[in-house]
């Protein structure tokens, strides 16, 4: 599934991020950068030794990375530009500003995305795994907060020309399918 907001394709693709083609995949991280499991694990396991060894000064340097902020690395021996490491929200019912940091996920690692220079990027699910973020609720923040970075940039601030959901799970990428297709 794709769709062209402004000059950016958007698109929905069911698979690994690891194997997705571009220049910057972003890691759905715990504030420590330890790999954990699910796509932070997936990552640090097919990156290598190198990515948990940048996350480790990372640490070193600054301490944790808050909810919504968001961390650089190379991609150890994946082949991508580098990897955006963004801490979600763990979910607790609603109440505790978690729609507002996950919103901040997108456009943190968005706004480091065209730091860089970068013209690809993909977001895997943030916040629905152990952190219990509601799929559909993630998914809708996830589209509304990439579609407003792109509409609020101008063209001469906007190296980035496509965005990808990579959705591990059928019922995730059938959600952002959706949402996807309402943007046409």
């Amino acid at each position: 599934m794709q769709v062209h907001i402004e000059q950016v394709l958007l698109e929905v693709i069911e698979g690994d991020i690891t194997r997705w083609q571009g220049d910057y995949i972003v890691n759905a991280a715990n504030s420590g950068l330890y790999g954990g499991g699910g796509v932070d694990g997936a990552i640090h396991r097919a990156g290598g030794r190198r990515i948990a060894e940048e996350c480790a000064a990372i640490r070193q340097r600054q301490g944790k990375v808050l909810p919504g902020d968001a961390a650089l690395t190379s991609a150890g021996s994946l082949p991508f530009r580098g990897i955006i490491h963004t801490v979600g929200p763990i979910w607790k019912g609603g109440s505790a500003n978690e729609t507002a940091v996950l919103a901040e996920c997108y456009s943190t690692s968005l706004n480091l995305a065209c730091a860089e220079g970068a013209q690809s990027i993909a977001f895997p699910n943030i916040g629905t795994g152990v952190y219990n973020f509601p799929k559909s609720a993630a998914a809708q923040i996830a589209v509304t907060s990439v579609v407003r970075f792109i509409r609020e940039k101008t063209a001469a601030n906007m190296p980035l020309k496509r965005i990808a959901f990579v959705c591990f799970e059928p019922d995730n990428a059938a959600i952002y399918r959706e949402l996807l297709e309402s943007c046409r």
